[in-house]
């Protein structure tokens, strides 16, 4: 069996003041192509579909759009969850028409999908709270394991617990071992999807995107680790970070399959990907990136003078791009109107200037290029005498977030 993974498209999601409305039509169509010329049996979509709760009519039209084509008329199951962007009723709102399609949207972390037969052949043949076996053609039955995103809070009253502060990892993990204990075996292809932010325990802790809402700073919840991942499960499709890299290869390989397209300068000049997954039954699954080449560059540039941006700037007109200009004072109106005239995807013009702050110890020299996170932990520790706690930075993050949907 061949599988694509793919995850956090964000229809609909603006740089600044830029519509990439177009970029994700071209970039999803890429995907389509890939999926047809693969060959791929399923296709994964972990999360994320949507960038706002509330999407336009031309990103909602662009979603429906491409999941119709990925399923074939219901020959190829497409399978998507909600991921933190999302509104869970608006993922599951067109279940009865999706359904018919092959199209198997999933909101809540506990929803069970009822039976379905099409045409096709292909079916429901057991379903459960979150979890999902397909059978289709001649191949050994799919058994999926879904997890949508839902806050810490959310999360732990779908999955039965009345203990606010329960452990949420042991939480899930039960959840999954009974599952994968009840409904896997080797006769079938069994995978994990979810919208989560995992990490191997004791290893680094990925970064997310500068502008990506962080997914379990809010509700009690938690980092989930690999090591609370079933022996059963032979790969799982992740949804949220947006550089595409494997998070371990026990017990399975554990993938983000990463954004289509690059949404933050934090991604600038980062390679994007789908992930094409051969699973076979009672074997261990292997997968390889296949490169998009869809959408724009995003391109952080620092000059030390105007017309050496220029310069730059006319012969990379196909890029959006954060243009920085060191200089000892405020750019004047007319330099600004020049570097505006020569590009027209500049999405941020950042005068790279010292500002000399008032204190009774001297002054302080800002950098106003740097991300806002960064700036609020400066201005913190100027205030304050002491650094902010992880806590409310990620809460900083997270207003910053909600701010951008307002």
């Amino acid at each position: 069996m061949k599988i694509l993974h793919t995850a956090d498209w964000h229809l609909g999601k603006k740089l600044d003041h830029f519509s990439r409305l177009r970029e994700q039509a071209e970039v999803l169509s890429e995907i389509c192509a890939i999926a047809d010329k693969e060959e791929a049996d399923v296709i994964l979509i972990a999360g994320d579909l949507f960038d706002h709760a509330n999407p336009s009519i031309e990103a909602t039209e662009l979603l429906y759009q491409n999941l119709k084509r990925l399923s074939k008329n219901g020959q190829r199951p497409v399978i998507g969850i909600a991921g933190n962007h999302d509104a869970p009723d608006r993922i599951e709102a067109t279940d009865p028409l999706a359904k018919a399609s092959g199209i198997f949207l999933l909101g809540y972390p506990h929803t069970q999908l009822k039976p379905v037969r099409l045409e096709t052949g292909l079916h429901i043949s057991q379903a459960a709270p979150g979890f999902l076996e397909l059978r289709f053609g001649q191949h050994a039955p799919l058994r999926l394991l879904l997890t949508p995103y839902a806050n810490g809070f959310r999360m732990k009253r779908y999955l039965g617990s009345e203990q606010p502060h329960e452990n949420l990892r042991q939480l899930l993990q039960a959840h999954w071992h009974d599952l994968a204990e009840k409904y896997c075996d080797d006769e079938g292809v069994n995978l994990l999807m979810a919208h989560l932010f995992f990490m191997k325990k004791g290893g680094p802790k990925d970064e997310e995107s500068e502008d990506e809402r962080p997914i379990l700073t809010v509700g009690g919840a938690q980092e989930i680790f690999t090591e609370n991942l079933p022996q059963h499960i032979q790969y799982v499709a992740l949804g949220h970070l947006h550089r595409c890299h494997e998070i371990s290869d026990l017990p399975c390989p554990v993938v983000y399959s990463g954004s289509p397209l690059a949404y933050s300068f934090s991604e600038a000049d980062q390679q994007k990907y789908v992930i094409i997954l051969d699973a076979e039954a009672g074997k261990p699954a292997t997968y390889r990136k296949v490169p998009l080449s869809g959408g724009k560059r995003l391109s952080r540039q620092k000059f030390d003078d105007i017309s050496t941006a220029i310069q730059w700037l006319e012969a990379h007109p196909d890029v959006l791009v954060e243009l920085s200009i060191r200089s000892d004072t405020y750019l004047s109106a007319k330099q600004r109107k020049q570097l505006y005239d020569a590009h027209a995807g500049i999405v941020a013009l950042i005068p790279d200037i010292s500002i000399e702050m008032e204190k009774e110890d001297g002054g302080i020299h800002v950098d106003l290029s740097q991300s806002m996170d960064t700036l609020f932990q400066s201005y913190f520790q100027h205030r304050h005498g002491q650094a902010p706690q992880q806590e409310l930075l990620d809460l900083f993050k997270e207003v910053l977030g909600e701010g951008e949907d307002e």
